[in-house]
């Protein structure tokens, strides 16, 4: 039986703000939330394949994980200031590729390189596995983190129609990177001085 506590850790880490949910508002923004499922997918995805590798693997991550922090770290926010990027360029008039939303496959290698799933996984690993099993701790993973990051989906499918007009959707897509920037920023501090 899963710990009362798990309901609310998981709950907490998926809902709030952190790279996966800004990308999935940004992308159903842009993409409307049916072209936005299959990167949804692939972060619940990646997010399981995650847990599931730091609950079989917590010995090794253990002894590697303050090795490791940093280097992770400065690769997935290099990535996440790049999405960054991307998201502030998404719909400029002078683009000649139409852009396309993130695959299934692309959340989940997105998940490698994200250092709060990261964070989040490996403490669910440390605290609820050994207690409740690991399939139990990835079913009801599975079941805490869908609806968390569905809402950020549809909340930027919602956004959509609000966003139609070209400057306005270049102001969200901007406050989306900065927000995105902000968090890395964070992210970068937060490993040097634990490093």
């Amino acid at each position: 039986m899963l710990d009362p506590t798990f309901f609310s850790y998981v709950t907490v880490m998926s809902i709030t703000p952190g790279p996966n949910n800004l990308l999935l508002a940004t992308s159903g923004v842009n993409f409307g939330l049916r072209r936005t499922l299959p990167m949804m997918f692939g972060i619940l995805l990646g997010c399981a394949l995650q847990l599931l590798f730091a609950s079989v693997a917590l010995d090794v991550l253990l002894s590697g994980m303050a090795s490791m922090r940093l280097p992770l770290t400065v690769v997935g926010c290099s990535y996440l200031l790049w999405l960054s990027w991307k998201i502030f360029r998404a719909d400029a008039p002078q683009r000649r590729e139409r852009p396309r939303p993130m695959t299934l496959l692309g959340g989940i290698a997105f998940q490698a390189v994200n250092p709060k799933a990261w964070l989040m996984v490996t403490n669910v690993a440390l605290m609820y596995v050994n207690s409740s099993g690991v399939i139990a701790v990835l079913v009801g993973y599975a079941l805490l983190n869908l609806p968390c990051i569905l809402l950020w989906a549809a909340l930027g499918d919602r956004l959509r129609t609000h966003l139609l007009v070209a400057w306005k959707r270049q102001a969200f897509n901007t406050l989306m990177a900065l927000s995105l920037v902000a968090t890395t920023g964070w992210m970068l501090f937060e490993a040097v001085q634990f490093s």
